[in-house]
C-alpha cells in the first residue's frame, strides 16, 4: 500500500496535503510517512513469518532516532556498523540482543563498547579483528559472540558501488579463507562461533543472486560440520524506483529460505534498510529559479547534492512530482538541479513537466533511505529538517540545523 500519493491532483503525505507542508515548514526538508513505515516492515515478516527471523533494521540507511524507536515499537532490531549507530540503537530502546555489528573496520573502542553493550552478534571480517576480539575476551574474561562475514563471490546484478559481495570487494572472506577461519575460532576459548553472515549488495530485485548465497552457505556447513546458531543473510532486498522497475518478490524468496532451513536448527537474521524505510519519504523543495540558457530549462531548486547526494554519487533516480498538478505542461529539455557549485548537483532530465513557477514547490521520491545519511554541510549549508506524518498529524523528528550553529564550528 502506498501512503505517499496522489489524490485530486494533490501530493497527499497520508492523509496531509504535502503542499500544506511545504508552507508551514522551511524547505527544503524530508518527510517521512509512519503509516508507510509499519506497512513496509509487516509487509517483509509476514512474508516471511513461517520461519520468524530477526530483522535487523540497517541503521546506516537512516538513523533518524524518532523512526528507530517507531521501528522498535513493532519489533526490529537493529545492524549497525559504527559504536555512533550502536549508541543510536541502544538510546532508541532496541533490545542488544536483536543488535548485530558489522563493519569491516571496527576500532578497539567499537569492538569494547559492542562487547560492553552485549549485543547479539559481531559480525567479523577479517583474522586481524579475530585476534583483536580473542585479545580483549581474554582481558575481561568474558566469553564472546561473533560470527563471520562470508564473501560469497556473488553479485546482485546492481550499481558498482552498491555491490559488497563480488570477490574483488573489500567485504567478508572468500571461501578457503572463511573455512580456516573456522577452525581458527575453534581454538579460541573466549569467543563462541554462532553465526555466519553475508550481503551482497543493495537494490537486488531478483532472489536468483540470493539462490547462489544459500547454496554457499550449505556448503560451508556441510565443510566445517559447524551448526551455526544464527545465519545472517543480510539485506539488499529492492524496491521500485520507478514505475517499470520490479520489485523483489518476497513470496519466493521466503520459500528459497524454508527449503534451506528444512534439517537445520538456525535462526535467520535479516538487516533490511531500504526495503523498509525507502519509499517512506519524499523531499519537498522550492523552486528558486527558471533559468533558460541554449534551449533548456534550468530548475534551480533549493535542495541540492549535499541534501540528497544519491543522484551524484550512484546516478540514482527519484521520481520528481508537483506537489500540486495541473493540466498545462512545460516542455522542452527540462534540467533539475540544486544550487551546489558543482556540475554532478542535479536529479533528472525530463521532457515534459506539470507547468511550474519559480516560487512553487515539487517533491523527490523514494528518498528516505540513504537520503538524509548521505547529506553533509557542503557549501556550509545548514543539515535540512525531518518532519514526521502520522495520519491527519505532523511533527518535527529532526530541527534544520541552525545557520549560527554551522558557521561556529
Amino acid at each position: 500500500m502506498n501512503y505517499i500519493k496522489l489524490r485530486k491532483n494533490n501530493l497527499c503525505v497520508e492523509n496531509i496535503s504535502a503542499l500544506n507542508l511545504a508552507k508551514k515548514y522551511k524547505t527544503p526538508f524530508y518527510c517521512y510517512s509512519l503509516s508507510q513505515l509499519k506497512n513496509n516492515y509487516y509487509t517483509l515478516s509476514n512474508a516471511f513469518k513461517n520461519i520468524k527471523p530477526i530483522i535487523c533494521f540497517s541503521i546506516k540507511s537512516n538513523s533518524n532516532l524518532s523512526l528507530l524507536k517507531e521501528l522498535r515499537k513493532i519489533g526490529s532490531g537493529a545492524d549497525v556498523v559504527s559504536v555512533g549507530e550502536l549508541l543510536k540503537a541502544t538510546k532508541a530502546g532496541i533490545n542488544p540482543k536483536k543488535i548485530v555489528f558489522s563493519g569491516i573496520g571496527k576500532t578497539e573502542e567499537e569492538i569494547k563498547m559492542a562487547i560492553k553493550k552485549k549485543v547479539l552478534l559481531i559480525n567479523i571480517e577479517s583474522e586481524s579483528e579475530l585476534n583483536l576480539i580473542n585479545k580483549i575476551s581474554k582481558k575481561i574474561s568474558r566469553k564472546i559472540s561473533i560470527g563471520i562475514r562470508l564473501n560469497p563471490n556473488v553479485t546482485g546484478k546492481t550499481h558498482q558501488k552498491i555491490s559488497t559481495g563480488g570477490k574483488d570487494e573489500k567485504f567478508g572472506l572468500v571461501y578457503n579463507d572463511f573455512i580456516d577461519l573456522c577452525k581458527k575460532v575453534r581454538k579460541m576459548k573466549n569467543l563462541s562461533l554462532n553465526g555466519v553472515s553475508v550481503h551482497i549488495g543493495s537494490q537486488i530485485t531478483s532472489v536468483d543472486p540470493f539462490k547462489k548465497v544459500l547454496s554457499m552457505i550449505n556448503k560451508i556447513i556441510n565443510k566445517t560440520k559447524i551448526n551455526f546458531k544464527f545465519i545472517d543473510l543480510g539485506g539488499g532486498m529492492g524496491i521500485s524506483y520507478t514505475k517499470k522497475e520490479k520489485q523483489i518478490n518476497l513470496k519466493k524468496y521466503a520459500k528459497l529460505v524454508s527449503k534451506f532451513l528444512k534439517n537445520k536448527d538456525s535462526k535467520i537474521i535479516f538487516e533490511p534498510g531500504r526495503f523498509i524505510i525507502g519509499n517512506t519519504g519524499i523531499l519537498i523543495t522550492k523552486i528558486i529559479y527558471i533559468k533558460k540558457s541554449n534551449n533548456r530549462n534550468f530548475i534551480i531548486l533549493d535542495a541540492g547534492m549535499n541534501d540528497l547526494m544519491r543522484p551524484a554519487l550512484y546516478n540514482a533516480h527519484h521520481e520528481i512530482v508537483p506537489l500540486k498538478k495541473t493540466r498545462k505542461f512545460l516542455r522542452g529539455n527540462l534540467k533539475f538541479v540544486g544550487p551546489i557549485c558543482e556540475s554532478s548537483d542535479k536529479f533528472s532530465n525530463l521532457k515534459i513537466f506539470s507547468k511550474i513557477r519559480e516560487g512553487e514547490y515539487i517533491g523527490l521520491l523514494n528518498v528516505g533511505a540513504y537520503g538524509m545519511s548521505l547529506s553533509s554541510n557542503y557549501n556550509t549549508r545548514p543539515t535540512i529538517a525531518e518532519i514526521m506524518v502520522s495520519g491527519s498529524k505532523h511533527k518535527i523528528i529532526r530541527q534544520r540545523q541552525s545557520l549560527e550553529n554551522l558557521v561556529n564550528n
